[in-house]
C-alpha cells in the first residue's frame, strides 16, 4: 500500500505493522516513510500527533487500513488464532475518529463483506456516525486493474468532504494475463527447481523431492493438473485417492493466457495451490510471484529467507492497485 501510494505521488508519512519481518524491506523501498513496529491495538491515538505533528481534520490526510484477513478468508487457517485480529478494523476506526482524515481506504478479503460474524457493519456504522457519509465499496477483481492474477478483494473509499464524487479505480476492459509479465521474453531466464539466486533479483525457486519432480514432469504444460497423474500408483498421493474433485489446483500449473491464481504467502510451493510454472518443472520463483503482485523488478526484499519473502509478497496489497487508489483521490482533489 505504501509503495503504490508513493508511486501515485502521495507522501506516505508512516506505516504500522506487527510483523517485524516487514521493517527492513519497508524502509529500504520507501525511504522517508517511517516503519512503526507495533500492535495497533496497543497504540495510543495521539501517537501520530506527537510523533509526526499530525493535524486533526486535515482534508488532505489519508488513512489506509489493511488489517489481517485470515478470519474472513476461504483459505484454511487457524480460526481461533485469527479471531485475535478479526476486529482490527475497529481499532483502525479509533484513529479515524481521533484524526478525522479527509479520506479513508480499506482493503481486505471478500469475506469481510459476506461473513456472518464480520466486523464490517459495525465499522460502516462508526464511519457514518463521525461524518463519513460518502462511502463507496465493492468486491474488485484486480485482474482488471493491470494485475495479472485472479485476486478478488474488498475495496473501500470513504470521505467526510462534501461535494466530492468519490469512486473506486475504474477497471480496464480486459483482464491482464500471465504471459504479459513472466517468461523469458519478460526477463526471466529458465531455471530448475532448487535454483538459488543470490542477487537482488531473487529469481530463487523452492526445491522439489525426486517424486514431486516426477509429478511436475507428468503434469501437462500450460494449465495441467494433478489429474494428469492421478492413475499413476507411484505418483498419486494417498490423500487424493477418490478425491479428484477436491483441491483441484494443488500441484497444478498456471496458464499463459489467463491471470495467475491469487498469490498467497505459500506461492513458492506446488503443494499449496496452482503455483507451478506453465512450462518449467518447478513452482514459480520469488521474483515471479512479486511481479505477478506488480512489485517492480527493482523492489528489493531484504531477507535471505524464501518463506519470509513470500509472506511479504503474498500479504501485500498489489502496488499497482494502491497506486490507482492514490491517483483516484488526487484526481478528485484537482
Amino acid at each position: 500500500m505504501t509503495y503504490g501510494l508513493r508511486q501515485a505521488g502521495i507522501d506516505v508519512i508512516a506505516g504500522v505493522d506487527f510483523d517485524k519481518d516487514v521493517k527492513k524491506t519497508y524502509e529500504y523501498n520507501n525511504p522517508g516513510s517511517v516503519f512503526i513496529h507495533t500492535d495497533v491495538r496497543n497504540l495510543n491515538c495521539n501517537y501520530f500527533e506527537y510523533k509526526f505533528n499530525l493535524l486533526k481534520n486535515d482534508d488532505n490526510l489519508i488513512f489506509a487500513g489493511c488489517s489481517p484477513c485470515q478470519f474472513y478468508s476461504i483459505i484454511n487457517s487457524d480460526k481461533d488464532k485469527s479471531k485475535q485480529s478479526k476486529d482490527l478494523l475497529m481499532d483502525f476506526a479509533r484513529f479515524v475518529d481521533y484524526y478525522k482524515p479527509g479520506y479513508v481506504f480499506v482493503e481486505n478479503v471478500p469475506g469481510i463483506l459476506t461473513h456472518k460474524d464480520s466486523v464490517l457493519p459495525s465499522f460502516l456504522k462508526k464511519l457514518k456516525s463521525i461524518g463519513y457519509d460518502n462511502i463507496v465499496y465493492e468486491i474488485v477483481n484486480m485482474s482488471y486493474h493491470k494485475i495479472p492474477q485472479s485476486r478478488k478483494r474488498f475495496s473501500l473509499i470513504a470521505t467526510r468532504l462534501e461535494n466530492v464524487n468519490i469512486h473506486l479505480p475504474v477497471p480496464e476492459q480486459k483482464s491482464m494475463v500471465l504471459k504479459e509479465v513472466i517468461g523469458q521474453n519478460n526477463g526471466f531466464p529458465k531455471v530448475e527447481a532448487g535454483h538459488k539466486d543470490l542477487s537482488d533479483f531473487n529469481h530463487s525457486v523452492a526445491g522439489l523431492s525426486e517424486i514431486s519432480l516426477q509429478r511436475m514432469k507428468k503434469t501437462r504444460h500450460n494449465g495441467g493438473s494433478r489429474l494428469d497423474w492421478a492413475d499413476d500408483k507411484k505418483l498419486q498421493l494417498r490423500c487424493f485417492i477418490g478425491k479428484d474433485d477436491s483441491f483441484k489446483d494443488t500441484y497444478g500449473r498456471m496458464w499463459w493466457n489467463k491471470p495467475a491464481p491469487t498469490i498467497t504467502t505459500k506461492f513458492f510451493s506446488i503443494s499449496n495451490g496452482r503455483f507451478g510454472h506453465p512450462d518449467e518443472d518447478r513452482a514459480i520463483s520469488i521474483r515471479e510471484g512479486a511481479t505477478i503482485q506488480t512489485f517492480p523488478k527493482d523492489y528489493i526484499f531484504k531477507t535471505n529467507s524464501m518463506a519470509t519473502a513470500a509472506k511479504l509478497i503474498g500479504n501485500a496489497v498489489p502496488p499497482e492497485y494502491a497506486k490507482r487508489l492514490g491517483e483516484t483521490i488526487i484526481k478528485n482533489n484537482r
